[in-house]
């Protein structure tokens, strides 16, 4: 049996929730969570809360933002000028802007 879990405020986190995902939306999930730098259940739980997922600037993240541009850039070199963009890949490019901006220091305006 592992160790009791406790969480920033010492609470005990003994409680599991689960949910099912599509192998679309879990490769999402992954992005998200390799691009935030968090481990998952942090991520997902800070995310279902509805409480902000604030980037550290480090070179796990740093490593996942590279390989995600290489990701990015070999399926916009695959697109034929616009057409056949999904929605997937959109996100992920939205998310790397809002992480890239919050690394500048810049709020989601870009300002």
């Amino acid at each position: 049996m592992s160790a009791k879990n406790r969480d920033n405020k010492n609470r005990w986190r003994n409680i599991t929730v689960g949910f099912r995902v599509s192998p679309e939306e879990n490769e999402l999930i992954n992005r998200a969570v390799a691009l935030s730098g968090l481990p998952k259940q942090e991520y997902c739980y800070r995310r279902c809360l509805n409480q902000d997922v604030v980037v550290q600037g480090n070179p796990r993240v740093y490593k996942a933002l590279k390989t995600e541009f290489a990701t990015v850039l070999a399926e916009l070199k695959r697109i034929e000028t616009g057409k056949g963009v999904d929605d997937e890949l959109l996100s992920v490019i939205e998310l790397i802007s809002i992480i890239l901006g919050g690394l500048k220091g810049e709020d989601a305006n870009g300002e």
